[in-house]
């Protein structure tokens, strides 16, 4: 596989040095334009030790407007990192649309020095590998342009390079002790590296692999392939912009045309709405869940146990009241609540999961968010926000999003809150007539009952394909509030001490 980078491929200071200005100019054009576009780009090295990776990192900085490139170097992760699940820092990371990420010590790093240092077997190696596909894909199914540089150097020439620098006083301090270790461990990282390219390197995500040995060849080969991407990229949008310019199409506001009443019983439609408890047993169960929801979460703290609970349901479902009853048994220094509204302008900017992983909490805490990521299967997919390709393909996102919070022992909870469109009418109704209620009914609830077919069809597909053994659905029966609210309660209560084990009031 690294033949093609040992062939000792040289560009003269002559001629660098006609290329550069050009280039340069070249590069400075093409972010203008990149400014405007949809997508970003991000631009990841990895590669051996002396093979330029940060020299070409930092020449890309340099030809480039610094105001429009994040540049980040991962190194072993803080303690604040190491209580979020791994990728939680990567998510943080991302460029918004228009911009360009460039990445040192990337994603990569952790699998591929665990696997030379046989930390791990071949197996859990490939596991990583396969995270590392699924995450680049959901960024490139979302717009994003990956460019993937391999910088490569034969095992003479990286101890050739780390000999001369050390040789040089002003350029030892370049070479660590790590470096030298890794240099010693070469045929190690080569076959861990092979087996990374092979398994990492696909259609939307190629790796480039570059000879690393000449610093005007490798400069060159980088920047072109980044500019020709870039260019190609900008091309392709504005064609498939004319395009569509002078073709019909539907509003994102409009509901897409292929929404329809359920075809048959759905799992809304099998719950039992009729299910209630009298305010004396509601006050009596409400004391006890809360008390024993108090020790759980102090147990789950001491355990370092996240604890993340997720609150959809229709307009007027009572989320806000059964998320009231949950923290009230909390220590309110240990929670937090996220109400999700419309994206803003910089959400919008990045992929519809990155406003949910800046929020994860840290090992121990709660958080609550009060509806979320599921978004993107119900309101975008009814009102036509999303298309279906986007929302078709995120329930897999979604599954692999929440299998990462759980594989950091987080324990996740989904509540989708059910009502009668009965129910619904006589609760907006009650709003309207109640003025420190009023706030709360909108035109827009209004519209939405138009459309409750639609949205049951959406909520049945969306437990189909996402209530998975770790983290399942609980569908709750909420036309009594009472009795919705025990349910949640019980359920969160079961769930800790599953994970934290049992405890007495």
């Amino acid at each position: 596989m690294f033949e093609t980078a040992q062939l000792g491929r040289k560009v003269s200071r002559a001629e660098f040095k006609k290329q550069e200005p050009v280039l340069r100019t070249e590069l400075l054009e093409i972010q203008q334009q990149l400014r405007s576009a949809p997508f970003p780009v991000l631009v990841v090295f990895g590669g051996v030790d002396g093979a330029g990776k940060s020299e070409t990192a930092n020449v890309l900085n340099e030809w480039m407007d610094p105001r429009g490139v994040i540049t980040r170097a991962f190194e072993a992760p803080s303690e604040d990192e190491r209580a979020r699940p791994e990728y939680w820092r990567y998510w943080l990371a991302l460029p918004p649309a228009g911009r360009i990420g460039v990445y040192l010590s990337s994603w990569y790093s952790r699998p591929l020095v665990d696997r030379a240092y046989e930390r791990i077997d071949m197996g859990a190696f490939h596991e990583s590998l396969d995270r590392i596909a699924a995450f680049e894909k959901e960024l490139s199914d979302d717009g994003a342009l990956i460019l993937k540089f391999w910088m490569h150097l034969g095992k003479r020439a990286q101890k050739k390079r780390l000999s001369d620098l050390e040789r040089n006083p002003l350029t030892r301090w370049r070479v660590t002790e790590t470096e030298r270790l890794h240099a010693r461990m070469y045929d190690s990282f080569a076959t861990a590296a092979e087996r990374l390219i092979q398994k990492t390197s696909t259609g939307h995500a190629p790796w480039d692999i570059i000879e690393g040995e000449d610093h005007n060849y490798r400069t060159l080969a980088v920047l072109t392939r980044v500019r020709d991407a870039i260019r190609q990229r900008l091309a392709r949008l504005q064609t498939a912009s004319a395009g569509a310019a002078g073709a019909p199409h539907r509003r994102q506001s409009d509901p897409p045309p292929t929404e329809s009443a359920p075809a048959g019983p759905t799992v809304l439609s099998q719950l039992d709405m009729t299910q209630s408890l009298s305010r004396k047993q509601y006050k009596i169960l409400l004391a006890q869940y809360q008390g024993r929801l108090n020790l759980l979460a102090r147990r789950a703290k001491a355990a370092k146990v996240s604890t993340i609970l997720a609150f959809e349901g229709v307009d007027a479902a009572g989320k806000g009241g059964a998320i009231h009853r949950v923290v009230a048994a909390l220590d309110a220094r240990e929670y937090q609540v996220i109400p999700i509204a419309a994206p803003t302008d910089e959400e919008k900017a990045h992929h519809y999961l990155w406003r949910f992983w800046r929020h994860l909490p840290a090992a121990g805490r709660v958080i609550v968010f009060d509806r979320t990521w599921y978004g993107r299967v119900l309101v975008e997919r009814v009102e036509g926000f999303a298309s279906e390709r986007a929302w078709s393909r995120a329930y897999a996102e979604i599954n692999d999003f929440e299998e990462q919070l759980i594989e950091h022992q987080a324990v996740v909870l989904k509540f989708w809150i059910h009502i009668t469109k009965e129910e619904q009418l006589e609760r907006f109704k009650a709003r309207e007539n109640t003025a420190y209620k009023q706030y709360k009914i909108t035109p827009e609830d209004w519209r939405n009952r138009e459309k409750w077919d639609a949205y049951e069809q959406a909520v049945h597909d969306m437990v189909a394909r996402t209530s998975t053994v770790a983290a399942p659905w609980t569908l709750v029966e909420g036309n009594d509030k009472h009795f919705a609210r025990i349910k949640i309660m019980r359920t969160l209560c079961d769930r800790l001490e599953e994970k934290v084990g049992k405890v007495k009031l």
